[in-house]
């Protein structure tokens, strides 16, 4: 039976719950144990797919295709365990499960409350379809005294109740902030949030405490004492110059150890040398390059969380650090003098969206990237802007567009209706829900022999994840080709242009999947490196 450790904030959002309980997860793997991760939600939305990427970062899209938290991308970049749909559930998809249940008649007419009924609902989620690895972590969003988040505590309350305490283990994250004008750090925001967990019913085991100064015996002892806790389990979560170093940095503070000591397990030494060996790379670069994103989510890069962090890991592959240049694309409409921005960066990458707004300034910037032979990633709607440039300045299709636009003369990228996945055809309408109308999750895609994608993957057969709704055209296959753009990714039955790239260019790259869902520092993604490599060689000949 696996053991579940239960991760809660307190004092304020944004302390770093999911990346705590992502390294927390490492670190027992470095001590050889299995584990898996999953995050409860309390917003009422059933998922994020529809949510703007301004508010809440972006969406993490798994194999099974799930749109789910931005911290699932966390957790498999540290632990590269696979997310799956059942890592991540909201309140939202919770009360709409219960609801259909009680349409259903499966209550047998019983009156439908929070507790029991979805509470258990939430106990099934947590204790349900896992592979019986040795340690499953959950972690709690928002911030404890939310209502939001009081059936989810009230349900990881009784489980720690049925299975027992050495089954479980609460850790929560607070925040010690240090008030300049006292010279000091405060411990009193962290006694009134557990203070506040314990007012639920929990007892945290182990306290999390981001500070930015280093905490005085005293003051540990002080908060074991108000909390109810071990001075040992009082434990540091020091800043970091980068969030690769945040399992040394807790290994250090001695959280895996606490962790291992609740549960009675012997206190080994974990084998901590591929983070050792990409800290080491992080902090002692051979080299620099730049390279500019440019899309119309910049002004929350969590927006584009796993991208940064893929360029990040085709920076350690290449032994570089990776200065990456945040352009909103709708400049590019409004300053014609703006596109020389982009003048003196390594490489030029235009990633996903939706909808119309800044279109034209990303198909500027690919112009731009193609007539001055800089090196041109594109993903997702990268790639059907790099399409719609090619059509329209090169092919003589100048009225080429998108039907994602509303109505065009000449419709080169549109909503595709029904595709296969394996023995299944779906099908889908512009009438759809906007979750219903994506093609989501891993697909295959078959590459061509001697090409560059080819080439940077090492094999003809891959797969990739997908989130989109509208598609190239492959009935435009010759007049692109023509014009230089080779397809040079399929889907199996080879209707669906999956690569894009031109011969004539140093390197021009285009997909319609998002590679960055699966890169990790251990296990960058050859996309990101041969494009990372290719931004050096361009910075040296500039």
């Amino acid at each position: 039976m696996p053991r579940y450790i239960f991760i809660t904030g307190g004092v304020v959002s944004s302390l770093g719950k999911g990346l705590g309980a992502a390294a927390l997860a490492s670190l027992l793997q470095a001590r050889g144990y299995s584990v898996r991760l999953r995050k409860l939600d309390p917003y009422l939305n059933v998922d994020p797919g529809t949510m703007s990427p301004t508010q809440h970062g972006e969406v993490f899209v798994t194999d099974d295709g799930a749109e789910t938290d931005l911290d699932l991308g966390h957790y498999e970049r540290f632990t590269g365990v696979h997310a799956k749909r059942t890592d991540n559930v909201t309140t939202g998809r919770i009360y709409s499960d219960v609801l259909a249940k009680e349409r259903r008649g499966d209550y047998l007419g019983a009156t439908i409350q929070v507790i029991p009924h979805v509470t258990d609902a939430i106990k099934a989620f947590v204790l349900s379809n896992h592979d019986d690895e040795d340690f499953i972590l959950c972690e709690i969003g928002g911030t404890v005294g939310d209502i939001e988040s009081l059936p989810f505590l009230e349900a990881i309350r009784q489980i720690g109740n049925e299975l027992g305490r050495e089954s479980t283990c609460y850790l929560h994250v607070t925040l010690i902030p240090y008030i300049a004008a006292a010279g000091e750090l405060k411990t009193k925001p962290t006694q009134h949030s557990v203070k506040e967990l314990q007012s639920v019913g929990i007892q945290p085991d182990i306290l999390l405490c981001r500070t930015e100064h280093p905490l005085p015996a005293e003051q540990r002892a002080k908060i074991g004492l108000f909390c109810n806790i071990r001075q040992s389990a009082v434990v540091l979560a020091r800043d970091v110059s980068n969030i690769y170093e945040v399992p040394l940095a807790y290994h250090d503070e001695g959280l895996d150890s606490e962790v291992v000591r609740h549960f009675g397990l012997a206190d080994t030494t974990p084998d901590l040398s591929h983070w050792k060996r990409i800290c080491h790379v992080v902090a002692n670069p051979e080299g620099e390059v730049n390279i500019a994103i440019v899309g119309k989510y910049t002004s929350l890069q969590d927006s584009y969380k796993s991208l940064g962090e893929a360029l990040v890991h085709g920076g350690i592959a290449n032994g570089v650090k990776v200065n990456i240049d945040w352009i909103d694309s709708e400049l590019f409409e409004q300053e014609d003098a703006a596109i020389q921005s982009l003048q003196h960066v390594g490489g030029i990458l235009v990633p996903g969206g939706f909808g119309e707004r800044g279109s034209e300034g990303k198909i500027r910037a690919v112009r731009f990237a193609r007539e001055q032979n800089i090196p041109y990633f594109g993903i997702c709607f990268g790639m059907q802007m790099a399409v719609l440039e090619t059509a329209r300045n090169l092919a003589d299709m100048p009225d080429a567009g998108s039907s994602e636009f509303g109505d065009t003369k000449l419709s080169l990228v549109g909503l595709m209706t029904e595709w296969t996945v394996g023995n299944e055809t779906l099908q889908r309408s512009a009438d759809d829900d906007l979750g219903g109308t994506m093609r989501l999750g891993a697909y295959e895609c078959h590459l061509t022999p001697g090409s560059t994608a080819s080439r940077l993957y090492g094999e003809q057969v891959i797969s990739e994840r997908h989130r989109h709704r509208y598609e190239v055209n492959i009935a435009y296959r010759d007049q692109l080709e023509a014009a230089g753009m080779v397809i040079s990714g399929l889907s199996p039955d080879g209707s669906l242009p999956e690569i894009v790239e031109r011969a004539d260019h140093p390197f021009f790259v285009a997909v319609q999947f998002h590679p960055e869902l699966k890169s990790k520092p251990f296990d960058p993604h050859p996309l990101f490196t041969g494009f990372v490599a290719a931004s050096m060689e361009k910075s040296r000949l500039v």
